[in-house]
């Protein structure tokens, strides 16, 4: 009898090595030959699986975003029971500074891809572009509950906090990235500004 395939464990892993081989050498430099390769596998089975390089990013990233979900939810449990909207959105930004090896690939290649994005028409398409809209969304809604709490400072517009908290969060991750600065201090950044949207 013919040994059967897991066909979605087998697109997890060609993502995987997708997400090693583009951690080392940059995701511009990447080719589907090189993850055939890293995943040990022939480049056939690679584009049996995946048509395009573009749509073997977005499995890949999309894969790197689900394990992203994943950290933010154990960060929230880790808060306790019931946190509040600030434990929350504490739990969403420091959850995306690159600190390890998994948030550090995650912020290194989400970057990759959007910056990629602005000049490949084919990477800009792809409905990944689509998630910050997403994350937006969530942090909105999350201040909004704490307006209506009367936990936020007077005058405070949830959706403009939103989008400032998510550009910063953003620009410090990148900022550890490179070394300019370490977590610690990127963190201490993220609570003052939370300070000056929450009532004390």
């Amino acid at each position: 009898m013919p040994k059967l395939v897991d066909h979605a464990e087998r697109r997890t892993e060609i993502a995987q090595a997708l997400v090693r081989a583009a951690g080392r050498r940059g995701l511009h430099a990447v080719g589907m030959r090189d993850v055939a390769a890293e995943a040990g596998v022939s480049l056939r089975l690679v584009q049996y699986y995946f048509e395009s390089k573009e749509k073997l990013l977005l499995f890949g990233l999309r894969h790197l975003a689900d394990k992203f979900g994943e950290r933010v939810a154990a960060r929230v449990r880790a808060a306790g029971a019931g946190p509040g909207p600030r434990a929350v959105i504490e739990a969403l930004l420091t959850a995306a500074l690159p600190v390890d090896e998994e948030s550090r690939l995650f912020h290194h290649l989400y970057t990759s891809y959007a910056v990629l994005s602005v000049t490949d028409e084919a990477l800009a398409a792809q409905p990944f572009i689509k998630d910050p809209d997403a994350a937006e969304e969530t942090l909105s809604r999350v201040l909004h509950q704490a307006a209506d709490a009367a936990l936020l400072r007077p005058g405070v517009d949830t959706r403009a906090a939103a989008i400032g908290l998510l550009a910063m969060s953003a620009g410090l991750g990148t900022s550890v990235l490179v070394g300019q600065r370490d977590a610690e201090s990127a963190t201490t950044v993220l609570n003052y500004h939370l300070d000056q949207i929450f009532r004390q």
